[in-house]
């Protein structure tokens, strides 16, 4: 383990504010590293995730000049768990005015679970405005992944949790869950609306590690982290986050110019080792790491080196043992 590489030291932000992105929405953007180093732009997971300080240690501050932000509804973005004019096209449109405000011409875009699905989208719209692609937990938002966390799949390996996911939705309701989530998220009902939303958030925080993690379980148990993350996740999910089945596989033509790094736990629950596989031989010119005794979480020992190594490199920086 001694030699697996780890964060960088925290770090505070240099500039941060608010972006007016129009239909009401305003999102908060920071800036880490060094003015003018090498551009990048992280995208975090969920949907309706957030941004959190461990982020902004994936990246050589003397190196990088990286831009995080809240998308649409969550974090420090406002509304907070809005859910109009909020889709995976609205984000891709948010991340040019973003880079335009940054004023760079291209960046490393780098992305893990759900933003890894976001990255496609935009390095796929957009690929002429990205310089490398750093990928891991790869989601690509069919059919067959949502079935797999809220049908049958999952739900094998942890039956306790799964009991405890299905305990807002009666037994009639259980046929699709994401639809009886979707009800209660937008209903009018405050308290069922809040321990939906603390069910669907804990779900996820508790199967993301291959390990249990306290603190990921505490994160998604609270309040407010819960109402945006289960409310803008459930309403990408009941949209098929407006992609169209396949898409990002299908159009992964599109990265082959794009150096890139694919990282991916062999235990990744949420998200099937086949669909981050399929990514691998649409798109071989990328770097395709599969990660051994590693579940979902960037914070997984064996995936975080991988990733800062990835960065490190595209920054120019040595590999070390």
């Amino acid at each position: 383990m001694s030699g697996l590489r780890s964060f960088y030291p925290p770090i505070e932000p240099f500039a941060q504010g608010m972006l007016d992105v129009g239909d009401g929405h305003l999102v908060h953007w920071e800036r880490i590293g060094t003015r003018g180093a090498k551009p990048a732009v992280f995208l975090h997971g969920g949907p309706g995730g957030g941004t959190n300080p461990a982020q902004r240690r994936l990246f050589d501050p003397a190196r990088y000049d990286v831009l995080l932000f809240d998308q649409r509804g969550c974090g420090k973005s406002t509304p907070h768990a809005g859910l109009e004019a909020n889709t995976t096209w609205h984000l891709v449109a948010d991340i040019e005015r973003l880079r335009k405000m940054m004023g760079v011409e291209r960046w490393l875009v780098f992305g893990g679970s759900w933003g890894s699905t976001l990255a496609l989208a935009y390095a796929q719209t957009h690929p002429e405005f990205v310089s490398e692609l750093v990928v891991r937990g790869i989601y690509t938002l069919t059919r067959a992944e949502l079935d797999w966390y809220y049908r049958f799949g999952v739900n094998q390996m942890f039956p306790d949790k799964w009991e405890k996911f299905l305990e807002p939705i009666p037994p009639a309701e259980r046929g699709d869950l994401i639809a009886a989530y979707r009800r209660r998220l937008t209903g009018s009902n405050r308290a069922e609306q809040m321990r939906a939303a603390r069910a669907w958030s804990v779900w996820e925080g508790e199967t993301i590690t291959l390990l249990p993690d306290p603190q990921m379980s505490a994160t998604h148990a609270g309040d407010e982290f819960a109402l945006a993350f289960a409310r803008i996740e459930n309403h990408y999910f009941t949209h098929d986050a407006w992609l169209e089945e396949g898409q990002l596989i299908r159009d992964a033509h599109r990265l082959h110019a794009i150096p890139g790094v694919i990282v991916h736990g062999r235990y990744d629950m949420p998200c099937p080792l086949r669909h981050a596989w399929a990514l691998h031989k649409a798109w071989p010119q990328a770097e395709f790491h599969i990660v051994e005794g590693a579940g979902h979480a960037m914070s997984e020992p064996g995936i975080l080196d991988r990733l800062i190594r990835a960065t490190d490199r595209f920054a120019g920086k040595e590999d070390t043992p």
